[in-house]
């Protein structure tokens, strides 16, 4: 039952994603198109070297064009020249071991296959280092090696490299501008429902019962606020040697970097709220505030979750000047409720403060 389920979240999760890319721009349709550009590099890159050229080893041109199609024209380049200076090693060094070795496939992967891990994991190659490894694995398993089958090799992993580069910079180049306001909107609506969930849990009497799903989800927006982060850095990778913003539209420029800022420590605030009410709930020997304590705060959490909502309605970039006047509106109705419940913190100290002093024996 339980593989069962995990089966059916998620073939529910791939509809919901291919939906998504479907019907709206975002993450889920910049991956598809990413997947179908380096699907059509391959193709295009087989078609010139196996069936124009007649390569012997067209092989490795769709298969460098797929590692070409990066998330970014600059990490192509940069990946290109890394793939490239990888797999030319890989090729002349199987292709000596196997001249050395008299075309001996055992004898030749002795010599070759430990030097080009070793030298794989160089971190100048980057992730690329493996393609030096399974490409000297291709020339060795594919029999005589000469001068003009090394030629041809290296013939065709360029052609690959060129024919991936030019897909990915001048079809749909990739501009990542988008996904930093779609990941910090995604931070306020995660924001949003872990207040409002606070707000309504405080309001019954078994609240704190649910302060440990709280903490959870609270932890999660610092997920959340590194995948905007994330998104941040993207967005400046994207638009280095990226013909993107003259041959696509670019859209809306990305909310400022002090938005960032500013969330996180709304991230902070409430990562520490839910720690403490999950102390509360934890420890037996703590005695928790009265419920009248914890419905001024619900009533403060419900309307910093309404800031939030606003909040988020403004980065999707409608209506802004009416949207300014709700959340004005909002922040007042917000300290107004943080003063209610400053006013009770006070009354209560002071009520404290009269018992103790009556409790207190003569003399003392």
């Amino acid at each position: 039952m339980a593989a069962w389920r995990w089966i059916v979240l998620e073939w529910g999760e791939v509809r919901r994603s291919a939906r998504s890319a479907l019907v709206e721009a975002g993450p889920e349709r910049d991956t598809l198109v990413q997947s179908l550009k380096a699907a059509a590099a391959a193709i295009a890159a087989w078609a010139v070297s196996g069936w124009w050229f007649q390569a012997p080893m067209a092989l490795l041109a769709p298969w460098t064009a797929i590692a070409m199609v990066g998330s970014t024209v600059y990490q192509s380049v940069r990946t290109g020249v890394q793939q490239f200076a990888i797999i030319a090693l890989g090729t002349l060094w199987a292709s000596a071991a196997m001249v050395f070795t008299h075309d001996r496939t055992m004898a030749a992967m002795l010599l070759t296959l430990p030097f080009m891990m070793l030298l794989g994991n160089y971190r100048r190659f980057g992730s690329q280092g493996i393609y030096g490894a399974t490409t000297a694995l291709f020339v060795i398993t594919g029999g005589v090696s000469n001068t003009s089958t090394v030629g041809h090799r290296l013939l065709e992993t360029l052609i690959g490299a060129v024919i991936g580069l030019g897909v990915n910079a001048f079809v749909l180049p990739p501009v990542h501008l988008r996904s930093v306001r779609d990941r910090l909107l995604r931070l306020v609506r995660e924001t949003e429902d872990v207040l409002g969930a606070m707000a309504e849990g405080l309001g019954t009497e078994d609240g704190l019962d649910k302060s440990e799903g709280w903490h959870h989800a609270a932890g999660g927006l610092t997920v959340s606020l590194q995948n905007v982060s994330e998104a941040r850095r993207w967005a400046m990778e994207g638009s280095r040697w990226n013909p993107g913003g003259r041959l696509r539209r670019k859209g809306p420029q990305p909310p400022a970097f002090a938005e960032d800022a500013r969330w996180g420590r709304v991230c902070t605030r409430v990562l520490a709220l839910t720690r403490t009410l999950k102390g509360l709930n934890d420890d037996s020997e703590l005695l928790p505030p009265s419920p009248d304590f914890f419905r001024l705060l619900s009533e403060v959490l419900d309307q910093a979750g309404h800031v939030c909502a606003v909040e988020s309605e403004l980065l999707s970039g409608s209506g802004k000047g009416e949207l300014r006047e709700r959340r004005d509106a909002a922040f007042r109705e917000a300290w107004s409720a943080i003063g209610s419940l400053s006013f009770f913190e006070l009354a209560t100290d002071r009520v404290t403060v009269r018992e103790a002093e009556r409790a207190r024996p003569p003399g003392c």
